[in-house]
């Protein structure tokens, strides 16, 4: 590997960099009234600039050269740093903020879900059968047809037939006789295979699901179609096997074209880094490349997954890209999963389900596994994010990494973080911030799913221990905000809003006395999603010295009316002072 080699001289160049910039922002203010010391790639004046710095200072004007800020303050400030070249952004009142940072998302299932069937706006089931056989009769025979996005809690009626509130694949397989069907459920935590699919897949009526996956049954023991958690890896598997047959330059052309889709829709959300939240080596080689050649519009933080320990220990060491800056690739981080979704019963909870008695849902990776993966975190100096969403999934990543940073003598600062953090026991808090463990969580998953997270646990249980960001707060843990995208579309807008507001789509409230701030959705948004990656020192603030990575709103989302935020719009997003959306 030659990522060490490359990454020294980035940080020289970088830091010489950072250091000049600083260095001639600091003569400009010990100058007053003195000719600007530089004149501004870009400058954006004439708004309502948030900071988002340690004070929470609001500005109206700032300039960067070179991707750099060098200055923010008031539009005469500012507009000493324009030249006959400056590039110059009329804000007319419009908001300014740092470049939202996607705190959890998936960046190559976002590209790859703009290639094939989109079913969150379906309807119900009988829509998506349409949908299948629509995309059926233009296949060739043989050819998979995949989706994303079905949510039965979200369908205007119940499937009919229907086990356990879902489908059965008969209709779905009448109309796709030659071709496998493989649709993700929205969460990712579920599937829906045709009969093709099932039988490419090696399942029968006799099969047994892998550990931690369980294949759904209709009355008569017949499999339906459904998948939960690791049961759809053999299906998924077989979807592979059938593209082996493809050139290395049909896969590097479907590659490159999905982080181009990726980014596209990132950039036009207002999106300027992003956390993605599990990558194999085989995947971060590709997006080397690519940032090699420029070609990484977007800046992103890849956690490793999908590697053994074994593999990890032996090569975890040549992965190693810590922010350096001006970067588009940073890797320090291991991702891993302990259990599934609520809404498929994979959640590993305390106690039973509340609709489902008989379970306490899933675990997905042994508990042993997970703490070898973070024994060998420690020895190479990554930090380790983990999937946990139920109760009893968060007590046992909690037990762990307190075990691991015991035995292994660990820092202070491994900022150490739990994915998602749905549902979490209130004794269990005070231990996030006991630990220094961060909740990375996603403000519009809850508003998403409060329709039907009381069937799941009770009102109980569902006021006391979901989404409890002001307890969270309250105990001195920051949270760092996301989407999950392509579980839910990628807009910060629409988490900021289910942050502040916690409204659902009927106008219902899901537990308002957990609100956020505006203040602090923001800065859930940027600043901490930066210190949730080490990036501090580089992003999430507009301040002297930092990126120049930007986005532009049509209003004030930190004082319009709670009505008017479902209105909020990007009109431009700008990564190191080059303008790569306008809407």
């Amino acid at each position: 590997m030659r990522y060490s080699a490359l990454s020294a001289k980035r940080f020289v160049r970088t830091a010489s960099l950072a250091g000049g910039i600083l260095l001639l922002a600091a003569c400009a203010d010990s100058q007053p009234g003195a000719d600007a010391p530089t004149t501004a790639d870009l400058v954006l004046r004439g708004g309502v600039v948030a900071t988002v710095d340690a004070d929470n200072t609001m500005a109206e004007a700032l300039a960067i050269t070179d991707g750099w800020i060098v200055a923010v303050g008031s539009n005469d400030k500012v507009g000493a740093y324009i030249g006959g070249e400056t590039e110059v952004i009329e804000l007319d009142g419009r908001f300014a903020a740092p470049g939202f940072i996607e705190g959890h998302g998936h960046y190559m299932s976002l590209g790859n879900s703009k290639t094939i069937l989109d079913l969150n706006g379906a309807a119900n089931w009988d829509a998506i059968v349409e949908m299948v056989a629509e995309a059926a009769r233009e296949a060739e025979p043989g050819q998979w047809i995949r989706g994303r996005g079905w949510h039965q809690e979200k369908w205007d009626r119940a499937p009919d037939p229907a086990a356990e509130g879902n489908p059965t694949h008969a209709s779905l397989s009448a109309v796709s006789p030659d071709n496998p069907v493989l649709l993700g459920h929205a969460s990712g935590h579920a599937a829906f295979a045709n009969a093709a699919a099932l039988t490419a897949a090696g399942y029968n009526r006799d099969s047994e699901p892998p550990p931690g996956g369980e294949l759904v049954r209709d009355e008569n023991g017949e499999l339906t179609g459904l998948l939960r958690e690791t049961a759809q890896r053999p299906v998924s598997a077989a979807f592979t096997r059938s593209q082996s047959g493809r050139t290395a330059e049909q896969i590097d052309a479907q590659f490159r074209r999905e982080v181009a889709l990726a980014a596209e829709e990132a950039l036009s959300k207002g999106v300027t880094s992003f956390q993605d939240a599990g990558t194999p080596f085989s995947t971060i080689d590709r997006l080397k490349q690519l940032e090699d050649e420029g070609a990484l519009p977007v800046r992103l933080y890849v956690m490793v997954r999908g590697q053994s320990n074994e593999e990890m220990d032996a090569r975890l060491a040549g992965y190693y890209m810590p922010s350096e800056g001006d970067d588009y690739l940073t890797v320090r981080s291991v991702k891993r999963q302990i259990d599934g979704a609520l809404g498929s019963h994979g959640a590993w909870l305390l106690e039973p389900y509340e609709d489902m008695p008989s379970s306490t849902g899933l675990v997905l990776e042994p508990v042993e596994d997970i703490a070898g993966t973070a024994h060998v975190a420690v020895k190479h100096g990554y930090q380790v994010n983990t999937h946990a969403i139920g109760d009893r999934a968060n007590r046992e990543v909690l037990d762990i990494y307190q075990a691991v940073f015991d035995s292994a003598g660990a820092g202070d600062d491994l900022r150490w973080r739990i994915e998602h953090a749905q549902h979490v026991h209130p004794d269990d808090i005070p231990r996030f911030a006991e630990l220094g463990v961060l909740a990375s969580m996603q403000g519009v998953h809850a508003t998403s799913d409060a329709p039907w997270i009381p069937l799941r646990l009770g009102d109980d249980r569902a006021e006391k221990r979901s989404y409890m960001w002001r307890a969270f707060m309250n105990a001195g843990v920051p949270i760092n905000n996301g989407t999950d995208v392509p579980v839910e579309d990628i807009d910060p807008l629409a988490s900021f809003r289910s942050s502040v507001t916690r409204q659902t789509a009927d106008g219902s409230v899901f537990y308002p006395e957990q609100k956020m701030t505006r203040t602090e959705a923001l800065r859930s948004y940027t600043i901490n999603n930066a210190f949730a990656a080490f990036e501090e020192a580089y992003k999430g603030s507009l301040e002297v010295g930092k990126l120049g990575d930007v986005v532009v709103i049509d209003r004030d989302i930190l004082t319009v009316p709670d009505a008017e935020l479902a209105d909020a719009r990007v009109d431009v997003t700008i990564v190191g002072g080059e303008v790569r959306y306008a809407r």
